[in-house]
């Protein structure tokens, strides 16, 4: 069993993956800021005796915050282009600046695995199909941008004693407690299920690489425990060749399950990224194979949403949204607060 610190603990994939390596034994600290609150944990996980729960800035981090653990995953910073794209410096601070600082303080703590999240969308707009590891980045983002280069960082201070893996993941859906619903099966299938209809914009014949929630953790899971022959400055496209989709696709997918659903073509889309991506070396090399397909994601957000899992108005699960309020309270705290305070 493995003594493991998560950053980004508290977020879509974090909460998901502290919950599976609880229940295989492992001892975690969820490292988060906690913008969502420490509720998306659950208070069960929150009172397991092998967590704890470390409220802090990947920024602020130091080398005594990460002594003594076996391995630190980086699932931490703003997520999603367009988050990412509302302050540029503030994705270049958290993202990039933050995600080093992590890395390097893991390093000087002495850890041995230090396993990055990164992302399938660094390849962007897509020169060709099936893009593989060695494909050309393409970011289209600040969000994408600062991945390539964070990982461009982390290459260049990996060595004998810091094994480093970088995870690139598909678009991810599915069930977490931290749920997000802006992401494209996840938005589509509230969409359906909610108003009826789906706005698929420029065409859908945009390509995304999909992958279940769940089987991002498997392949974290996986590269952890690997040889570190396998994985040493090593890095892995996470997901299937079989949910490579284009977005019109994704959204006939929902209509399947959701048959009242209007499939409604907007023509232009600001968002230009398309990426076909393959997947035959985490396959090949970790013996990888999701368990999940898109269905899979579709049918269970329609059953939590049926049954009340999932509360279709919190705020909290359009992430944009989220952050632009908390960026309001702020500038509103800046603005009228005296000695940290307003009354």
């Amino acid at each position: 069993m493995k003594n493991i610190m998560i950053a980004g603990a508290g977020g879509y994939i974090g909460t998901v993956m502290v919950e599976q390596f609880l229940a295989a034994g492992h001892s975690v600290t969820g490292l988060d800021r906690y913008y969502f609150g420490t509720d998306t944990l659950g208070t069960e996980i929150i009172n397991n005796q092998r967590f704890t729960l470390l409220k802090k800035d990947i920024r602020e981090v130091t080398s005594d915050d990460l002594k003594g653990f076996d391995v630190v995953i980086d699932l931490a910073g703003l997520s999603n282009d367009p988050t990412c794209d509302l302050k540029p410096n503030l994705t270049y601070s958290i993202n990039f600046k933050g995600g080093v600082n992590l890395a390097e303080s893991a390093q000087k703590a002495g850890v041995s695995r230090f396993i990055y999240s990164s992302s399938c969308s660094v390849y962007g707009l897509g020169a060709s199909t099936s893009l593989t590891e060695a494909s050309e980045p393409n970011p289209q983002s600040y969000y994408a941008k600062g991945k390539v280069d964070v990982e461009n960082r982390l290459r260049e201070i990996a060595d004998d004693k810091f094994c480093v893996t970088l995870l690139r993941n598909a678009t991810v859906y599915g069930l977490s407690k931290r749920m997000r619903f802006d992401l494209v099966i996840n938005i589509m299938t509230l969409k359906a299920w909610k108003d009826k209809r789906i706005f698929v914009l420029g065409g859908g014949k945009q390509w995304r690489p999909l992958v279940h929630v769940k089987d991002v953790v498997k392949a974290f899971e996986l590269a952890m425990n690997a040889p570190q022959t396998k994985v040493a400055s090593q890095v892995f496209n996470v997901g299937s060749n079989e949910q490579n989709y284009q977005v019109f696709q994704i959204a006939n997918l929902v209509k399947e399950l959701l048959p009242q659903t209007e499939v409604i073509q907007v023509p232009d889309d600001p968002d230009k990224r398309t990426y076909n991506v393959n997947f035959d070396k985490i396959k090949k090399e970790l013996n990888y194979q999701a368990d999940f397909n898109a269905r899979d994601g579709i049918r269970e957000i329609i059953e939590a949403l049926n049954y009340g899992v999932l509360d279709p108005e919190d705020s909290r699960t359009r992430t944009i949204e989220h952050y632009k309020f908390l960026l309001k309270v702020e500038d509103t705290m800046a603005e009228l607060a005296k000695n940290g305070r307003i009354f």
